[in-house]
């Protein structure tokens, strides 16, 4: 078995809120990071994928496919943007980075596999302290 790793950036902006929680709850749990005004990060995500070398091309996944399909369906759709408002698949969520992995896995996972690889992992660092893995469910 490969792993194969593909690492993407994207900044964007965020609240770590509950709309039926006031402010000060919001505050009291999420800190600075519920602040009414936005927030934001400078990305960098891993998607990891699996799979047998095809002895045709020698590769796991050609990586010129991964790289468009990741840009089209997800950094497209993130980069630069306010995350609470304007990305269709993290509405109506608390835009945490755990939610955000998540989301990504379950929009690649499938496409991923049209490509006749599996997908691994998705690896999410919000700051140079904190980052998130996902292995699927």
């Amino acid at each position: 078995m490969i792993y194969l790793t593909r690492r993407e950036r994207f900044s964007a902006a965020h609240r770590l809120c509950r709309s039926d929680w006031s402010n000060e709850k919001n505050a009291e749990i999420f800190g600075q990071c519920s602040n009414p005004n936005w927030h934001g990060h400078n990305y960098v995500m891993y998607v990891t994928v699996k799979g047998e070398i095809d002895p045709e091309t020698g590769f796991v996944i050609n990586l010129k496919e991964l790289s468009q399909l990741i840009k089209k369906l997800i950094i497209d759709k993130l980069d630069h943007k306010n995350l609470n408002l304007e990305v269709d698949f993290l509405k109506d969520k608390i835009i945490s980075t755990e939610v955000i992995v998540v989301s990504v896995w379950d929009i690649l996972a499938p496409e991923v596999a049209k490509l006749n690889a599996n997908l691994h992992c998705i690896k999410v660092e919000e700051t140079e302290n904190n980052f998130i893995e996902y292995y699927g469910n």
